[in-house]
């Protein structure tokens, strides 16, 4: 039996169905993939206990119910940082995702099925040069390191010198330790850069090569063994950022019909503050232009402030100024909008109403209660 062909006209129209307007018992949709949405990235703001894990999983629920039987499947990456979604307790959610256990990754367990640096094998060395120097500045960057610039060199030369060892085949945190030690005056006294290279590589966070499509498939990584905001839950996402980066160059541009496009993946942050809180360029760079292939994020937070002045993303604390920005409003509007979010209750949202946006008139917000999809 020959591969089926895929055709554009089978793109699934991913309207997902998230719950009832206010106390109208009229369905609320999300619209995600029609041609004439802008962006498919998705900002989740709400407080602990406010039903952020529900939205989560009522938005993957919907996702992959409207296409995981299609052509166009729409796989997703979950960093689940408070264990929730690959708790045992909890395999019934499982089922809701079209998944099952064999999508959950323990990098406490074993390695993650994926090598996090590039393949430069066949490609010039001043692309490696590069990358050697795009390379070191993540590390520092990981735990808030501010190294010397002769320890940054070191780093660099130590990483172009792991390539040359592998021919251009992605290197190992193993050996760039050993190759940054070997230019240390003195190796036995750890600096801040020998340091995060030795924790790197006893966590032992990946695998040597791709043994997975991380966009062909679905994975929900378990974090909840790691402290949220120490530098290996943030490597973790940053090099699978940096990964899909990777992919995401070699991928085909998206389909797309009169309709609607493709989106072929979503990776999903949850307490995305801790990883905004660094320069994550890998996370801004695929937020920017993911969607031109079909990669989209959606980011859960509890603090809207922790999305201030961040290059990618108009500021955005939940203050006048961002309900100013976001639905366009002032004066009685404005106060409006600021008592009904005060007013939200669990397992309510309120967002922005797009038509009545366009025509200018009407309210410029919807209230939306939420399905209950898990307990």
């Amino acid at each position: 039996m020959g591969h089926k062909t895929k055709l554009a006209k089978d793109i699934p129209v991913l309207n997902m169905l998230i719950g009832n307007y206010g106390d109208a018992e009229m369905e609320a949709t999300l619209d995600i993939n029609s041609r004439a949405i802008t962006n498919s990235q998705i900002i989740i703001a709400g407080s602990t206990g406010s039903g952020k894990t529900n939205l989560l999983a009522v938005l993957i629920q919907q996702i992959r119910a409207l296409s995981s039987e299609s052509s166009y499947p729409v796989n997703f990456l979950l960093f689940d940082y408070k264990g929730e979604f690959s708790d045992i307790q909890n395999n019934y959610w499982l089922p809701n995702f079209d998944v099952d256990r064999s999508c959950i990754l323990d990098p406490i367990v074993q390695p993650l099925p994926f090598t996090p640096f590039k393949d430069f094998t066949n490609r010039p060395i001043n692309e490696i040069n590069l990358y050697s120097t795009e390379m070191a500045s993540a590390l520092a960057s990981l735990d808030r390191l501010s190294p010397s610039s002769n320890m940054s060199n070191r780093l660099s030369e130590a990483i172009v010198e792991c390539y040359k060892h592998s021919n251009g085949a992605p290197i190992t945190f193993t050996a760039m330790l050993k190759e940054y030690q070997a230019r240390m005056k003195d190796p036995e006294k750890d600096d801040s850069i020998s340091s995060i290279l030795k924790q790197l590589d006893r966590a032992n966070i990946y695998d040597v090569e791709d043994k997975a499509d991380l966009i062909g498939d679905s994975f929900i990584i378990k974090m909840d063994g790691y402290p949220k905001d120490g530098p290996i839950a943030k490597a973790i996402v940053y090099f699978l950022m940096s990964k899909l980066n990777n992919i995401y160059e070699q991928l085909d541009k998206q389909a797309v019909n009169d309709d609607v496009v493709e989106i072929r993946h979503f990776s999903i942050i949850d307490e995305a503050h801790y990883m905004l809180s660094f320069d994550n360029r890998p996370l801004r760079n695929l937020i920017a232009v993911g969607r031109n292939k079909g990669l989209s994020v959606i980011l859960a937070t509890q603090n809207m402030a922790d999305f201030e002045n961040k290059e990618h993303l108009k500021q955005q604390t939940i203050d006048d100024k961002v309900i100013k920005d976001l639905f366009g409003v002032s004066g009685s509007e404005l106060s409006e909008i600021r008592s009904a979010i005060a007013g939200l209750q669990k397992g309510e949202l309120i967002i922005k109403d797009q038509m009545a946006f366009a025509l200018g008139m009407g309210s410029k917000y919807k209230k939306i209660h939420f399905t209950h999809l898990i307990h």
